[in-house]
């Protein structure tokens, strides 16, 4: 896919970035060891993993990873910060409104080699 550089582990992924467009920002580009710190976290995984099954509020999130609000919160933010989540308002018909998360991400491919290691694909739902 577009953006990934070998040598500096740097993986620039252009369609995440700007799945929703009212969230788009001049963000660095995701590198190779960034996304791994991130997905290394447990609860980050679950979290991620919640939200890949389908759309899910924050209530659901929290009640079907089993983790607390914080927590959920905390790693929906570094998620969407890392474009691997986006977000839109859902509006029920009594008017309530909420939150539902969604991932953005279906697949990434880590390649590693006797010299080196790198992001080599990042598969968009999109």
């Amino acid at each position: 896919m577009d953006g990934v550089e070998s040598g500096n582990m740097t993986t620039q992924v252009p369609s995440l970035r700007n799945a929703n467009p009212s969230e788009q920002t001049d963000r660095k580009p995701i590198t190779s060891e960034e996304l791994l710190e991130l997905l290394g976290d447990e609860y980050t995984r679950r979290v991620l993993e919640t939200v890949a099954e389908e759309p899910r509020t924050g209530r659901e999130i929290i009640e079907k990873a089993d983790v607390s609000k914080a927590t959920a919160y905390r790693r929906l933010d570094e998620l969407s910060e890392a474009g691997l989540v986006t977000s839109e308002i859902h509006i029920d018909p009594d008017g309530h409104h909420c939150k539902q998360f969604s991932a953005v991400l279906e697949r990434a491919t880590l390649e590693l080699a006797a010299e080196s290691f790198e992001t080599t694909a990042l598969e968009t739902s999109g």
